[in-house]
């Protein structure tokens, strides 16, 4: 099947995923985590996701908004990475911050695999996949501090917005240790 063909990452195709979006939401909903919801359109990027971020999606005082990387390093582990979005990201220094060596982005391939997402939709929130397959998740300092935090519920044109602390205990109820990187 050719690239055009391919599925993208919106809530269209959210039926070939592991986990639909829809059935994430109403896991949260069914855990009790509160959580403020949005549809936009498809966002692959940071810049793509600035675009809406205060029209759609709320940008102010507390809240963050994140960019998030799917890694692997020499011993062929995997990291999900969430970092504040204007952060800059040197890959070889942060591998080292991580003590993974070798650090490099890893294949749309392996992030369906290990994540269950495909390139656009890459969230924390991921880690409904990757707890089981041993995906190592990397949080910035900066999201313990935020009110709340903007992450895509896998797919990429909608967005949720939660306090931190209901991000960790999701994650955490998955099997996920959160590992803290101030870089």
């Amino acid at each position: 099947m050719s690239q055009d063909h391919e599925p993208d990452a919106s809530s269209a195709h959210q039926g070939s995923l592991p986990v639909t979006s829809d059935a994430l939401l109403e896991q949260m909903r069914d855990a009790g985590i509160a959580f403020a919801y949005y549809e936009h359109i498809p966002l692959r990027t940071v810049e793509d996701a600035k675009t809406v971020q205060g029209a759609v999606v709320p940008d102010g005082p507390g809240a963050l908004n994140i960019k998030n990387f799917y890694l692997r390093d020499r011993k062929k582990r995997n990291y999900l990475v969430v970092l504040e979005q204007d952060r800059a990201v040197d890959l070889k220094a942060l591998g080292q911050a991580m003590d993974a060596p070798g650090v490099s982005f890893g294949s749309a391939g392996r992030l369906m695999e290990f994540l269950g997402v495909r390139p656009g939709a890459v969230s924390p929130l991921a880690m409904i996949n990757g707890a089981r397959n041993g995906v190592r998740l990397i949080m910035d300092t900066a999201l313990r501090d935020a009110e709340t935090v903007h992450v895509h519920p896998l797919v990429n044109d909608r967005t949720v917005g939660l306090a931190p602390e209901a991000l960790c205990q999701l994650v955490e109820g998955w099997g996920a240790e959160v590992g803290w990187l101030d870089p």
